[in-house]
């Protein structure tokens, strides 16, 4: 492997996360405290987590965690469960057990970086833009004429970053059974599943449909509960599993202990807390609207399909990434301008920024926005 790339959208969050007074562009949904989380547990539950042993857990995730995730899907049990130390750590296993310097890697762009990065430290991949004038469709044809003999994975993610499309279930499906066809494995990053609008329509899980079908998901985002670190992988092929598993042994070795009894906590109430989540977007979303509904000579809106952000298009002459620096630097407000989003594979836009609406508070942070906008454009 490659020495990896200074990985852009950390780097930003590095700098302006905890600084910046407006952070407007979270993809994560509101989180609560472990007073709350707490609160929700049966008796039984609290026990465990106050008088656990502080020891090693088990490299696969504690059996009765895994029986938990389990029951998210349809056709998953324990033993196709492998938990990592957040969402991250399983893209890194995923990529390193599945490619090899030989192979051919397929992900869609724009994306989250590691989905790029990382195959492309192991081995030649091809990216498939997703189509903004088709309300960010994939397009399956495109796909299917990228792939080569020596194709071993595609990468997707819907609701995707940085725009909330979700992919049409049709096109979906067409999706799975070229990969059928091809023999490729699809690692499907499914963190927003469960969190959006009301009506809501999402996919179902890749592991749920397809036998190659690598689900990944984590506490961070639905569920925003991103202090648990705690994230994983299903998939019914059990020798990629297994592989994961013993690459985990030079990464993590196993997961928080601490964080595998709160997460088990907050599983049996993700019903409460994708309702609870939901219902802040439901209130935030129209906000949004308003806001773009109001300045059409500046701005491109669509709405996004789930998840809590959208990536709107910035048409002032000074460019994207120039309004982002002065909003953070002059007023305290912070977005990801699309130039964090570029690809070493192929164009991206670079005149789009990525907000957020998943968490509470967004007036006053809106109020500073059209300050700014008054004052400087």
């Amino acid at each position: 492997m490659t020495t990896l790339p200074e990985f852009r959208l950390e780097t930003h969050f590095s700098k302006w996360e905890f600084k910046a007074k407006y952070h407007m562009t979270a993809s994560d949904a509101e989180s609560i405290s472990l007073r709350d989380l707490l609160a929700m547990a049966t008796p039984a539950e609290r026990e465990e987590f106050e008088g656990m042993w502080l020891g090693y857990t088990e490299t696969f995730g504690a059996s009765d965690l895994r029986e938990s995730i389990a029951t998210k899907y349809t056709s998953q049990n324990a033993s196709q469960i492998l938990c990592f130390a957040g969402a991250s750590e399983g893209i890194f296993a995923a990529n390193s057990v599945i490619l090899d310097k030989h192979s051919h890697a397929i992900v869609v762009t724009p994306n989250y970086q590691s989905h790029e990065t990382l195959p492309l430290a192991i081995c030649e991949a091809t990216g498939v833009p997703l189509d903004p004038d088709d309300h960010w469709s994939l397009d399956i044809d495109r796909v299917a004429d990228a792939i080569k003999p020596n194709t071993k994975l595609v990468t997707i993610n819907f609701p995707h970053n940085p725009t909330g499309a979700i992919l049409p279930i049709d096109h979906y499906m067409s999706l799975v059974e070229l990969c059928r066809k091809h023999g490729i494995y699809i690692l499907h990053d499914e963190i927003f599943n469960g969190l959006g609008p009301s009506g809501t329509q999402h996919l179902p899980f890749i592991a749920d449909v397809y036998e190659r079908g690598l689900s990944l998901n984590v506490m961070s985002k639905s569920y925003g509960l991103p202090g648990l670190r705690i994230g994983w992988i299903a998939c019914e092929d059990k020798e990629v599993i297994a592989k994961m598993e013993r690459l985990k042994h030079y990464l993590s070795i196993c997961n928080s202990g601490p964080s595998e009894r709160l997460t088990k906590i907050a599983l049996s109430q993700q019903d409460k807390l994708l309702q609870r989540n939901c219902s802040i977007v439901d209130e935030n979303l129209p906000k949004w609207d308003l806001f773009f509904n109001n300045h059409p000579d500046l701005f491109d809106w669509t709405r996004p399909d789930g998840a809590c952000m959208g990536f709107p298009r910035y048409k002032g002459p000074e460019g994207v990434e120039k309004f982002c620096r002065s909003l953070v630097e002059q007023s305290g407000v912070l977005f990801l301008p699309s130039t964090i989003y570029k690809s070493d594979l192929g164009p991206t836009p670079n005149d789009r920024f990525r907000l957020g609406f998943g968490r509470k508070g967004l007036d006053e942070g809106l109020g500073v926005l059209e300050q700014h906008i008054e004052r400087h454009l």
